[in-house]
Parts: structure tokens; C-alpha cells; sequence
């Protein structure tokens, strides 16, 4: 049965906010704010902003709001997605799960894969090196029903996965990114899934593979190609090249093409896909800390001006939200605060804390702890403004990236590197 993403139950769509001035009938016919998002505090931003974009086909899929949360490395598990989704409307994906974890049935593996019961869409994203096992993966989601949509990640730029040829490295040998993508195709279509694939540039600016793997995965059947505008050896510096987002957008008419990289407010997503003529926007670290995000961009997509400037008020009962929810996705009170400190910095960046309060919530170690460090912050503080916006999370720097002796000899595999490719099947995950 096709499902839908980024509308309202029946029950709570009279509540949401009324047609904005010189809408289409598309724009009615979409949902407002999620129900978690009602009676919160918006400000109406001074310039008019306006987008028509239809809904992102994927496949039998429909996404109503052409957004897409990107699969983060221990940030986007349930708990996260649940946040952001009582924002706004959008596919969120898991978390990077490793084919061979998930064919072996790791308990790690299994969790990252659960969604909650109202997930409308079951997205997935899976790394993999061996098209066989990536196949076997693709075949268990499929057979055991446990996805509607599955993504395979390029893109991973971490040196413990380049250096084993993963990740952002693969596509460089085309005869390995040509057999996995096929297989991948072939055993989703089984169940009618579509198959998506996000990558980067290329290694670095001499061994750029975004061109051919593009139109590899194109003609291979896949539903979308998601392009992050930097090379691996860029890891998160420096400026996403939008230009190479546009120039795969042209190359391509015939397949929907995905924008990621310094999206960071709902302006930012209008420019790029103004910019690039993409057919929706990839979220990464623009949302870290700021759920709320997914309601400025489903907003801005509808054509309204709302957009949320929370208090601090606003910004602690999400914190506090986000820990009840981890409390929930992983049933240990200590994991779960031991989860939610990383996030502290990215919620409160820009805000009035205080020295002192910042090093205990990153440290919090219960439920009742955060509840009294967050009663010590000043409720009526208001939005910071700019000092709460812009990049965040960490960028790295520009380095060499980590590969396979040889890796760059040839765009086909030697019998070497087929000896060792395997190794990259590692049981981690990573975005």
C-alpha cells in the first residue's frame, strides 16, 4: 500500500495554520504544523519568502513536504525522528546501518532499524561494500517487511571506512559501485521499494566521481540521487559547492535529484533549490539541536512566513522532551542521558546559560537531574537571534583521505583490493 509523508491525522488537520495569501490548491491540500508543534510561540519573519515545489515522488512514495532528514551517526535514531517529525513534515531516515551487521542480525543493528508504530514511511539507510551482502540485507528488509524506502550511503567520508575503499571512496571504482547499486535495485523492486542513493563529489577535487556515478545509479533504476556538495577530503569544511548540485540536477532530468549541504535555516533551503533546481533538500547538522527546523522548512515550502525563534523556555522543554524520548528508545535511563549530553551545546548555542550550567547539563547523569538544571535557566529569556543560527556541529578540517593502497591506480578493482574489500563490512555506523 503507498504511504505518504508530511500530512496531519484527519483529527488535527482543522487545526492547522490557515492558507497562506495566493497559495495553490497543492498547498491546500497540505497539512500544517505536526500536533506537538500547536500553541508553541512563531515569529513572522520580515521578508516574504515563497517556494512552489511540488511533492517528492519516490517511487509509489509520496513526500508531501520534499524534505529529508540525512541519516546521522548516533543522532537520528528514533527518539530524534519523533522530535522532528512533531515539527514538520518529511522523510527521516535511520540511522547508517552496516549490511553485514544486519544480515548477521546484531542487536545493534536491529535497533537502529525499529521505527515507531506511526512512522508513516519505514526509511533506511544501509552501507555496504560486497554486493552480495548488500543484497542479503536488502532481501531481509524486504521479505520481513521492515522498510518502505532504503538509501544506500556513498558518502561517508570517516577515515576507518575511505580506507577499507567504503564510503565516499566507493564510487571511484565503478565496476564495485556498478554491481552493488544493480543488486540493490534489483532485490528492493521485489517489494516495491525504491532505492535511493546519496553520495559526495568525489575524494577530493582531482578525483571528483559524482558524473559517472550519478548516471550509473540513473540507469541502474534507482528513485533519487542525493548529491553532498563537498569531497571527502573536505570531510564537513569549508562551503557544499552548489554548483556541482546544479550541474547533477541538468545532467540528469530524468531521475529526482536531492541537495544536501549548509542548509541551516528555511532561506537556505529556498536558495538551493532556487539555485540548483533540485527536487527537494537533505537535512544534516542544520538540525542538530534545532528540531524545530523541519516546521520552518515545511513553512517555507508551503509558501507561509512563519518561522520559530523559541526562548529559552521553549528550548529546554525540548531538551527535556528529547531525554524522555531516549529514555523510551533505548529503556536505560543511563544510556539515554549519556546520549542526550552530546546534544546539550547544539540546543543552547547562542543562549544566555552560563558557564558553570553548561558543563553540568553536559554531564547530566538522570531524568530528575536535567529537570532541576533546567528549572535554573531564566524562562523568560528570549530567542538570541543570529548567535543561535548558522553552521554547528563539528566541521573537521580539510585532510588527505584515508584509502586502500593503490585505490587511485584505476577505476576498476585489482585482485588485491577485491582480497581486501570485504574488510570494509564494518559493523559501525556513520553518515
Amino acid at each position: 500500500m503507498s504511504r505518504s509523508a508530511g500530512g496531519l491525522p484527519p483529527a488535527a488537520a482543522a487545526s492547522a495554520p490557515g492558507k497562506a495569501p495566493g497559495t495553490d490548491t497543492l498547498t491546500e491540500k497540505r497539512a500544517g504544523f505536526a500536533p506537538a508543534c500547536e500553541n508553541r510561540k512563531v515569529s513572522v519573519a520580515t521578508t516574504k519568502t515563497r517556494l512552489e515545489l511540488p511533492p517528492l515522488q519516490l517511487g509509489k512514495l509520496t513526500i508531501d513536504t520534499p524534505v529529508i532528514l540525512a541519516p546521522m551517526a548516533g543522532i537520528t535514531n528514533k527518539a530524534f525522528r519523533r522530535l522532528c517529525r512533531e515539527y514538520g513534515g518529511g522523510l527521516y531516515v535511520t540511522e547508517m546501518v552496516t549490511s553485514r551487521a544486519l544480515v548477521e542480525r546484531s542487536p545493534e543493528s536491529l535497533r537502529i532499524i525499529q521505527h515507531d508504530d506511526d512512522e508513516s514511511i519505514r526509511s533506511v539507510q544501509l552501507y555496504g561494500v560486497d554486493p552480495v551482502t548488500v543484497g542479503a540485507a536488502i532481501r531481509m528488509l524486504v521479505e520481513e517487511d521492515r522498510a518502505d524506502h532504503i538509501d544506500l550511503n556513498f558518502g561517508c567520508p570517516v577515515p576507518k571506512v575511505t580506507r577499507k575503499g567504503g564510503g565516499s571512496a566507493l564510487p571511484w571504482k565503478l565496476d564495485l559501485f556498478t554491481a552493488i547499486v544493480q543488486t540493490a535495485v534489483r532485490e528492493a523492486s521485489k517489494g516495491e521499494i525504491p532505492l535511493t542513493i546519496k553520495m559526495r563529489k568525489g575524494i577530493d577535487e582531482d578525483h571528483l566521481t559524482f558524473r559517472e556515478a550519478g548516471k550509473i545509479a540513473r540507469d541502474a533504476g534507482v528513485a533519487a540521487v542525493t548529491l553532498h556538495g563537498r569531497t571527502a577530503s573536505q570531510f564537513y569544511s569549508g562551503k557544499a559547492d552548489w554548483n556541482a548540485i546544479a550541474e547533477l540536477r541538468e545532467s540528469l532530468p530524468d531521475v529526482p535529484v536531492l541537495g544536501n549541504g549548509d542548509i541551516w535555516s528555511a532561506e537556505d533551503a529556498i536558495a538551493m533549490v532556487e539555485q540548483t533546481g533540485v527536487d527537494g533538500v537533505v537535512i544534516g547538522r542544520g538540525c542538530q539541536g534545532r528540531p524545530w527546523l523541519f516546521a520552518d522548512l515545511q513553512a517555507a515550502f508551503e509558501g507561509r512566513d512563519e518561522r520559530h525563534r523559541p526562548g529559552l523556555k521553549e528550548v529546554a522543554d525540548s531538551v527535556y522532551r528529547h531525554a524522555e524520548l531516549l529514555v523510551e528508545t533505548f529503556g536505560d535511563e543511563v544510556i539515554a542521558l549519556r546520549d542526550i549530553r552530546k546534544h546539550m551545546a547544539w540546543y543552547f548555542k547562542g543562549y544566555v546559560v552560563g558557564g558553570e550550567l553548561r558543563a553540568k547539563l553536559a554531564t547530566v547523569p538522570s531524568l530528575e537531574v536535567l529537570r532541576g538544571l533546567l528549572a535554573e535557566l531564566d524562562p523568560t529569556a528570549p530567542y538570541p537571534g543570529a548567535d543561535a543560527e548558522g553552521p554547528r556541529g563539528r566541521a573537521g578540517t580539510p585532510k588527505k583521505t584515508a584509502l586502500p593502497e593503490g585505490w587511485l591506480d584505476g577505476r576498476e578493482l585489482n585482485p588485491a583490493q577485491k582480497a581486501i574489500i570485504a574488510a570494509a563490512e564494518l559493523d559501525v555506523s556513520g553518515g
